[in-house]
């Protein structure tokens, strides 16, 4: 049997992310993670390419391409493109390529912070793109439910998710989130810091796939924690000044600093965010500890620093890129017993 065939008329979780979109399959796990980007002609508006090929594509178009990611901070920013993206997942997932025929139902993760409107825009844009019914869990439940975070008891989780677009703090008891921020300061602001940093030393622009390249290279919240990080890396982009391809070296400790105003954005989000909790549930986190989830959390470092600044145990959850995957797909396995955790 194929896999197309496999996929049929089973129920499907998805992460929608701002730079990465995971879909998991009801039976079968996270069958899909790939970037949120598609490309498209700007005259026929034909849509060339999804995910991981369009990526490919980003800052290397013709004027008449546009590669684009539909979804900014966290939200649908451009509706049809977004529509586009979901329908080409859904269909390599299902194999589902004609109008009839078995439909899935969706539970899809948002950021708490979302608004009534784009929680519309997302039921709408996943029902245009095939889906039989759409559910919404907020990311930080989903998340500590990847994570393995015993949500529908009565203790206090803290749960830190660190996504591209938006930067999730909640704290859950008994199938519920207590308090929770939702900060637009997560992935791309960090890379975005990045490249304003390599202007400002170098007088040199580079491209947003370069920020993350030296991110992932370089990278790290806490100076005591480079560990074997290489000093430098050396950096090609296009002169400020002159307009002309060159190379210039960037350090850790320039990364770092450029780094250090998000990092310490979302420590003062969770510092707000266990502000706002009773001390009972307070007192927990502090003996059950913060878990940091998302691609964020992998930044070196980043648990030993919100550590220090907060006097709380952090730890880095297993898998963390997974976990807003996983939690949706245990909501797909087992809907019945996690209905509560739904946001719609």
């Amino acid at each position: 049997m194929t896999s197309s065939r496999q996929g049929r008329g089973r129920d499907i979780g998805i992460d929608l992310g701002t730079a990465n979109t995971l879909v998991y399959l009801q039976g079968r796990g996270i069958v899909l993670n790939e970037p949120s980007v598609v490309a498209m002609d700007r005259r026929s508006g034909e849509v060339l390419s999804v995910g991981a090929d369009a990526k490919r594509t980003l800052g290397r178009t013709p004027g008449s391409i546009v590669a684009s990611r539909p979804l900014q901070d966290g939200v649908i920013a451009d509706f049809e493109g977004t529509q586009h993206l979901l329908r080409h997942f859904l269909r390599k997932v299902t194999g589902r390529r004609r109008l009839f025929g078995p439909r899935p139902r969706v539970v899809v993760c948002v950021p708490s912070g979302i608004t009534g409107v784009e929680r519309r825009a997302v039921v709408e844009a996943l029902a245009g793109a095939g889906a039989k019914s759409v559910h919404l869990i907020e990311e930080p439940m989903a998340a500590a439910i990847g994570a393995g975070l015993p949500v529908h008891e009565p203790t206090g989780s803290m749960v830190v998710d660190i996504g591209g677009g938006t930067t999730e703090v909640a704290v859950l008891s008994m199938g519920g989130i207590v308090a929770a921020r939702s900060l637009r300061v997560a992935g791309d602001r960090m890379d975005q810091a990045i490249t304003r940093q390599v202007r400002k030393e170098h007088s040199l622009l580079i491209g947003e796939r370069t920020a993350e390249e030296i991110k992932l290279v370089l990278g790290t919240a806490d100076p005591i924690s480079g560990g074997e990080l290489p000093d430098g890396a050396e950096v090609h982009g296009r002169d400020s000044v002159g307009g002309l391809p060159r190379t210039a070296a960037v350090t850790m400790d320039q990364i770092r600093d450029a780094l250090d105003e998000p990092v310490a954005e979302i420590i003062t989000a969770v510092r707000q965010t266990l502000d706002r909790v009773p001390p009972e549930l307070a007192g927990d986190v502090l003996r059950n500890g913060v878990v940091l989830t998302g691609g964020g959390a992998l930044l070196r470092g980043l648990d030993q620093r919100i550590a220090r600044e907060t006097g709380l145990p952090v730890r880095v959850a297993d898998n963390p890129l997974d976990c807003v995957a996983v939690g949706s797909g245990r909501c797909v396995e087992e809907i019945g017993l996690l209905k509560r955790a739904f946001a719609a």
